[in-house]
């Protein structure tokens, strides 16, 4: 048994009703709403994500969903002013009907019309009567003092931290692919990539989705919310874009030349060590052979020498041996 808590993000299937005229006025099933007539062409159906507390539904369906089982259905029951308020006689307000013709408007009982303020703000209304001149406008929400009646069924309680962000995603942005968006989540951190889709959806639609996304990501508990491209990217104006654009290309160009520059210039030096290096290496070779020439010429002169001096030795050792015999010879005549 799963019971949905606070803080928890579902997905939940629900048709909204007036009590007092059974009337439905919103449902998450396509057929129930053709049937009632409120069907939307662009509307999108099925079961809706939403995360209970953060004010994703109406404030009295909300808190009711505390507490409630997965898969089961219930039927609530949601009080005017946890619906759409009370109603506010300071909200009905009357006009000239000359402020309307001026406007080419001219005004009937039930008419749906749009006034804006002083301010600049834009009331909605609904025209009560018509009479002596005068227009009388009604400014409350049209079920305002309504008791509404839910029949409500969660289908799913969602746990993955990333599919949780993309049930947001899914909610802001109903017409953006979840699954094509880059997400990263950590403990306190997510970091949100629209950059597969940017060109799927309008920009400013997906800078309202990030704002709102924002609201609801830190509902959830994330601290530090990362969006690419981000809302300012995002609303800046083509030309300054282009600008920007054109800047990065021309940092990119001069990063790719300074460093072509320093790999011309490492390889240089490289040829050049490289160089130093031959050239270091013959002219020890050079040494060498130099020396061992050098070597063999002195060897060769020993050997000469050495062939001189025997032979000398050789011919005074004779020279001494012939004159001792001719003393002899002397020493034996001299005796006779």
């Amino acid at each position: 048994m799963v019971k949905v808590e606070k803080g928890d993000v579902i997905r939940l299937r629900y048709t909204g009703r007036i009590k007092e005229t059974g009337e439905i006025f919103d449902t998450t099933d396509e057929e129930i709403a053709k049937k009632a007539g409120i069907y939307k062409e662009n509307g999108v159906y099925g079961p809706v994500p939403i995360a209970v507390g953060a004010g994703h539904v109406i404030r009295g369906l909300d808190e009711a969903l505390e507490g409630l089982e997965v898969g089961k259905k219930y039927e609530i029951e949601v009080p005017p002013e946890k619906g759409f308020g009370k109603r506010d006689r300071k909200l009905i307000k009357t006009f000239t009907l000359g402020q309307f013709r001026r406007q080419g408007i001219i005004p009937f009982p039930g008419m749906p019309v749009e006034i804006e303020t002083e301010s600049g703000r834009k009331l909605k209304g609904r025209v009560l009567t018509v009479s002596g001149g005068r227009v009388r406008v009604d400014f409350n929400h049209p079920y305002a003092g309504k008791t509404l009646v839910y029949e409500v069924e969660i289908v799913e309680k969602v746990e993955d931290p990333i599919e949780k962000v993309k049930a947001m995603i899914e909610l802001r942005l109903p017409r953006v692919d979840a699954n094509k968006v880059i997400i990263e989540v950590g403990e306190k951190d997510v970091v949100v990539d629209f950059t597969p889709v940017k060109d799927e959806i309008d920009r400013g639609t997906l800078a309202l989705g990030e704002i709102l996304l924002e609201s609801d990501l830190k509902f959830l508990g994330y601290e530090e919310i990362t969006f690419k491209p981000n809302v300012e990217e995002l609303l800046k104006p083509p030309e300054a874009e282009e600008e920007a654009e054109a800047e990065e290309a021309e940092e990119r160009e001069e990063s790719n030349a300074e460093n072509t520059k320093e790999n011309v210039e490492e390889a240089t030096e490289k040829a050049e060590e490289k160089q130093e290096t031959e050239e270091e290496t013959e002219t020890g070779e050079e040494t060498e052979v130099e020396g061992a020439e050098k070597a063999e010429e002195t060897w060769e002169e020993a050997e000469e020498k050495s062939k001189s001096n025997k032979g000398r030795k050789t011919r005074r050792t004779t020279t001494k041996k012939t004159a001792s015999k001719k003393r002899v010879a002397a020493e034996e005549k001299k005796g006779e």
